[in-house]
Formats: C-alpha cells, structure tokens, sequence
C-alpha cells in the first residue's frame, strides 16, 4: 500500500495537466473574431511573450547561480545535501511553466471571450472560465507532479525510516525555495510592468487626453492589456502555485516527527502524516476538475453565482474526502509530549483553515467591493478632491486589516489545539488544497478585463462591450477576493515553514533545542529588522513603478504631440465629445478613423519590459540575502526572530496595500457608472472623477506590486531560512 501511494501521487498531477491541455486546445478552437480583432490580441500575446523570455533570461542566470551554490554547500555541510540544487532547479522550472502555460491561453482566451460575448453573456464567460481553469489546473497539477515525483525518487534510492525520511525532506525544500524565487521575480516584475503601463494609460490617456479607457488613440493600450497578462495572471499564478508547494512542504517536514512513534507503525510505514498533504492536494485537483464542469450561466443569470457554484461545489467535495483520507492514513490517536492527537482533530485544523481562508475573501470583499459602504465612501469623499480621495482611502485599507487579522489569530489559536505545529500547517494545506479551481476563478478576471479591451478597440457594438464590462465586473470582485485569499494562506504558509525551520534545525543539529526567547536582545532586534524589511521591500517596488511609469507618461505624451495623424485624431475627438461618431462632421469623421493604428504601440510595450526587467533585480535580491546573512552572521535565533517580524508586518502590510488599492478602484468604477451623492449624478470627466483616477493610479502599485509581492516575501524568507538550516552553527 506505501508502494502504490508514492506512484498514485504524481498521477493526479498527470491528470491536472491532462485537463490542461484538453481545456487549452478547446479554447484555441473556439472562433478568434475578426480580423481586426485577431490583429489586437496577436499584439497583446507577441507583448505578453516577450516580457516572459526577457525575465526568464535573466531568471536563468539567478537559478544556476544560486543552484551552484546550494551544490556547494550541501557538499561541504553534513546538515545538507547536494541534491537540493535538483530539487531547486525542479521546483524553478515547475513555477516558470505554470507561468508560461497561463500566460499562453490567456492570450488566447481573450479574443474568444470578446468573440463569445458577441453573441451571449454565457458564450463569454464559458470561454473566460475555461481559459482561467487551464492556468488553475496547471499551477496544481505541475506542483503535485513536481513533489510526488522527487518524493518518489528520493525516497526510493534513499529510504523511507525516519532518519532517511527527514533526509529526504531536507532535499525536497529546495523545490520549494525554487518556486518561491521564481514567484517573487514574476510578482514583482510583473506589478512593475503591468502598473507603469497602466499608469501612463490613465493619466495621459484619461485625465489629460479625456479618452475612454482601451481606446486605440492611446499609445499605452496595448502595454495596458499585456499588463493584465504579465500582473493577474503569471504573477498570481507563481503566487499561488509557491504558497501551495510550501504548505505541502512544510507540512510534510513537521509530519516527519511522527514517524518514528510506534502508533504510525501501520499507518503507511509510519510516513501517513508525511504523505497526509501530497493526498490532500490530489484530491483537491478532483474536486477543482468537478467544480469547473459546475460553472454555467444562462444569458442574464449572474456569472457572480455561476462562479461561487464551481467553487463551493469543489469545497464539499474536498471536505467529504478529506474526512475519508485522515482517518484512513492516520492512526487513532498518538502523542508527542503533552499533545494528544486525533484523525478528526487534524481534520478539525483542515477545516479551520478552509473556513478561514473564505471568510478572509469575503471580508476582502466588503472591503473592495463595489456598492459596499467603505467603497461609497470613498466615492462620496471624491467630490471635494484627490486629497480627501486620498485620505479616505488610506483609511479604509488601513481598517480592512483589523477583521482578517482576528479570523487568522482564531485559526492558528485553533488549528493548534487541535493539532500542535502540524496543526497549523495542515490549515494552511486545507485552504489551499482547491487552488485549482479558485485560481481558475481568479485568471478568469484578466481575461475579462483584455476581452473588454479588445472589444473597444475593434469598436465592437456597445451591447458587446456591456457584456464583457459585466464579465469583467464579477473579475475585479473576485481578483480582490483572490488577494486576500493569497494573504491569508501566505500567513499561514510561513507560519507552516517557520514550524518547518525549528524542526529542520533541531533534526540537523543532535541535542539542539531552538528557543526564540522575545527578552534575548539578539531576537528582538532581529525583529525590528523583521518588521522594517516590508516597508523597504515596498518602497522598492512603488518607486520602481514611479520610475516606469513616468518613462511611459513622457513617451504617450511624445506620440500625442509628435504623430500628426494621432493628435488630429484626438483633437476631432475632443471637438465632437459626447457625440456619436455618426453625427460628427465628414472632416473629423475621416481624421478620427484614420488616426486608428498610427500610435506606436511597441515602443510602450518595450519600456515597460525594460523597467520591469531591470528593477525588479533589487527587491528580490534583497529577500534571498536577508534570512542568508542574518541566519550566518546572527545564528538560528536572531534568524528565527527576523521571521517573526517580517510575517506579522508583512501581512498586515500586504492586507492595507491591496485593499486599499481594490477600494479606490472600484470607487472610480462606481462613479463611471453615474453614482449619484446629494441627488447629483456623477460622470466621467468631472471634477470627481478626476479625484478618483487619481486615487486610483495610487492605488495600483499598492494592489497590483507591492502588495501582493509581500505574499511571496514572507515565505521565501521563510523558504530560505528552511534550506539553510542545516548549514547554521
């Protein structure tokens, strides 16, 4: 039975790519539209894909060095091996997939989605869904596969006893520092991309210029949409494909204290709270798979319901399995010191983390949301300037931290009563378990937002651009929902690896006993430098889009001034504001339509390639080489407290900084859309609605760069500190 479960493994990871790439040639057979509207997204795919070869060329250079590196020191450490080096390579190449594999049907899915919506609500999002579900089901299935098959391996030529288990598992993090480096160059480079075009479409195009967003008079359209791509889809996938490596991970290392205890004698060789999470994230692939069949929706239905179906159907199934798997793989009750543990308790600490996870997205929502108080107030604040815009703004992201924080306090409070370290480990597995299918949900978003791009730029009929706009609408609600769904696992992904770290530490070096006592000096000032490291990791990453975007800024506005027929254009367009086209004079008509095609599209895309590939180097650098110094020169103490104060900042500054940018942009939405305050019916143009893009533009890097990259800061900290624990003296 041990035998078969190691080679059952990697199969339900065979079956995620399986449906991968059905659900991608699907996708790619679906009608692509016009002409016009081809020639759209080939520019979007031809920008996409080549900001994915120049960061994974320069990705490249890192892995093997650090690879080198990991070799190195394994060899010459008798608390390390140098087999890590593989597993790190693996776990790079896995992450740099899912990215490129999203990142590809994406491209495509957008320009079948405008098609779609062309002719029905349902049509649209049939084809968006599909194309999120290809990204969804291919971070899992090439993170199970990746896992269960260097589990496989190692454990076949090195053994399966306690000593050659732990063994084993020292190898296997290095999978997960690989994918954790590659997720923070995507996260960060993308937001950097993806921000400075957007930035430079707004201000110029929207403010400056009074063109509509996706309008193909601007020069920074194309880079916008890329953008969409290169943010919310690579990144958020190489997010989330390293939160869910590492609590698997990290809760395989803590079940490695069990197997030597006489109660895990039957239970799989003793390895049955090792294999516990790989299973777990098996069966979640089959409940993501069934729950992407589940999304429907009828023209006129709510594609909102269409979605929360899939996932909610995916989560009961989850939880019926897993009920099954614990008490099967589990023995009835064993103990470790004072703790007592159980099949359901550990199953209780599953649950917690599922629940958590949920309401953290909800929260998120009330927060984000459009229509929801803290967002109309936002609004209402708008009317009397940037500056009160501003304010309320920071103060709704600010307060949005108070409720996830106390739903995370009572899972880890929670989940270890339950079940000790294991506990909260096992939590964070069960929210991420069906990131298959809340991954689908969340790519879903991007491809919404690029088909509604398109659709304006093939000035496609306005009930075509209301459907997408509607797609795309349900897509910000649940990209929202989707970041504080990263915070909250990224929390309990590092509370997971930390755990890891103390009893990687403690089995590598005989006698040992790490104590991270707060009155030791040592830690306490490793926790000052803790806590300060987000704020220096975020001021890298909000100057870096500063930088770009006033790069792209001057060079909108240098096609607007300098290309003759782009400026006739905009100044036609500008003479007949709020008419049809129909009703303009001859003259303007002509100058108008000629004006489409003649901005230089390339150049924008290249600019924001080039900044995004050139800053992202420093922040990441500076989350590999802070746990590596402080763990040599400080000692596992000092390192351990430096750990603490990086997680506790750095998810509260992850849950403001994306909120509060999720806030602003839905209270300019709102205002687009005609709310009024006192009776007076806000438009686009107005003096609000200037406050409010202004607003807006803040908040992107805050939501879209810096925020979410503060997910992936934490655990590779964290991811670091794991590998490195056996070289510690």
């Amino acid at each position: 039975m041990t035998d078969s479960i190691f080679y059952l493994i990697p199969l339900f990871g065979v079956v995620a790519l399986v449906y991968t790439f059905w659900r991608s040639g699907w996708v790619a057979k679906q009608n692509p539209g016009t002409p016009e509207m081809e020639r759209i997204s080939k520019n979007i795919a031809i920008g996409a894909m080549a900001f994915l070869k120049a960061e994974y060329k320069v990705l490249g250079i890192f892995v093997v060095c650090v690879a080198g590196l990991l070799a190195f020191a394994g060899a010459k450490s008798p608390g390390s091996d140098p087999l890590v080096a593989v597993s790190f390579i693996v776990g790079a190449l896995c992450s740099a997939a899912a990215g490129f594999i999203g990142m590809r049907v994406a491209t495509q899915a957008n320009v079948r989605t405008t098609q779609g919506a062309r002719t029905s609500l349902g049509e649209g999002l049939k084809i968006a869904f599909a194309g999120g579900s290809v990204m969804g089901l291919g971070v899992v299935g090439l993170g199970v596969l990746g896992l269960g098959t260097l589990l496989l391996i190692f454990s076949k030529t090195i053994g399966t006893d306690a000593a050659s288990i732990q063994k084993v598992m020292t190898i296997i993090t290095g999978f997960s520092f690989g994918a954790s480096s590659i997720a923070l160059f995507a996260r960060v480079g993308g937001g950097i991309y993806t921000k400075a075009a957007d930035v430079g479409a707004d201000l110029v195009g929207k403010v400056e210029a009074g063109i509509p967003e996706d309008h193909p008079l601007n020069p920074a359209t194309i880079a916008d949409n890329v953008g969409d791509n290169v943010g919310d889809v690579a990144g958020m996938g190489a997010d989330l494909f390293e939160s869910y490596v590492g609590s698997i991970i990290g809760t395989m290392v803590l079940g490695t204290v069990f197997v030597a205890l006489p109660e895990f004698a039957d239970s799989f060789n003793g390895l049955g709270a090792v294999l516990l999470p790989l299973t777990i994230a098996g069966l979640g692939i089959v409940a993501s798979i069934i729950g992407a069949f589940l999304v429907r929706v009828k023209e006129g239905g709510s594609p909102h319901r269409a979605l929360n179906t899939g996932e909610i159907a995916a989560g009961v199934i989850l939880l019926g399995g897993t009920l099954i798997l614990v008490q099967t793989m589990l023995p009835e009750k064993w103990t470790v010191g004072e703790t007592v543990y159980t099949p359901m308790k550990v199953f209780g600490a599953i649950f917690l983390g599922l629940a958590s996870g949920i309401a953290i997205g909800y929260i998120t929502e009330h927060y984000t949301g459009t229509g929801t108080k803290p967002v109309i107030g936002i609004v209402r604040q708008s009317v009397t300037g940037s500056a009160t815009n501003i304010i309320a703004g920071l103060g709704v992201g600010m307060l949005s931290t108070a409720l996830p924080i106390v739903v995370l306090a009572i899972a880890i409070l929670g989940s270890y009563h339950l079940a000790g370290l294991y506990g909260i480990a096992i939590a964070a597995v069960g929210m991420l378990a069906n990131t298959g299918v809340q991954l689908a949900v969340d790519a879903y978003g991007p491809i919404s937002d690029n088909a509604g791009g398109i659709a304006e730029m093939s000035e496609l009929p306005k009930e075509v651009r209301q459907r997408t706009d509607k797609l795309d609408a349900v897509g910000n609600t649940t990209a929202a929902i989707g970041k504080g769904f990263a915070i909250g696992s990224a929390a309990l992904t590092a509370l997971a690896l930390f755990a890891a770290f103390k009893t990687t530490y403690e089995a590598t070096h005989e006698g040992a006993r790490l104590t991270i006592e707060v009155t030791d000096p040592k830690v306490v000032a490793a926790l000052f430098l803790g806590g300060m490291l987000p704020f220096l990791f975020s001021a890298f990453s909000m100057e870096a889009v500063g930088r770009a975007a006033m790069s792209m800024i001057e060079e909108v506005r240098r096609q607007f001034r300098e290309i003759p027929g782009l400026k006739a254009g905009l100044d036609a367009m500008n003479r007949n504001d709020g008419k049809e086209i129909a009703d303009w004079p001859e003259a303007d008509r002509k100058a108008f339509q000629e004006a489409h095609g003649q901005a230089e599209y390339d150049t924008c895309v290249a600019i924001s390639t080039r900044a995004a590939i050139r800053e992202m180097v420093k922040p990441g650098l500076l989350a590999v080489a802070a746990p590596v110094l402080v763990g040599f020169f400080g000692g596992a103490e000092m390192l351990g407290g430096l750990l603490a104060g990086v997680t506790v900042t750095g998810v509260l500054m992850a849950l403001f900084q994306s909120n509060a940018g999720g806030a602003w942009d839905n209270a300019k939405k709102m205002i687009e859309e005609g709310y009024e305050v006192n009776g007076e019916k806000l438009v686009k143009g107005s003096d609000a609605h200037k406050a409010a893009v202004v607003g807006d533009t803040v908040g992107d890097p805050f939501k879209d760069t810096s925020g979410p990259s503060l997910n992936i800061l934490l655990k590779l900290m964290s991811v670091v500190a794991l590998v490195i624990a056996g070289l510690l003296g």
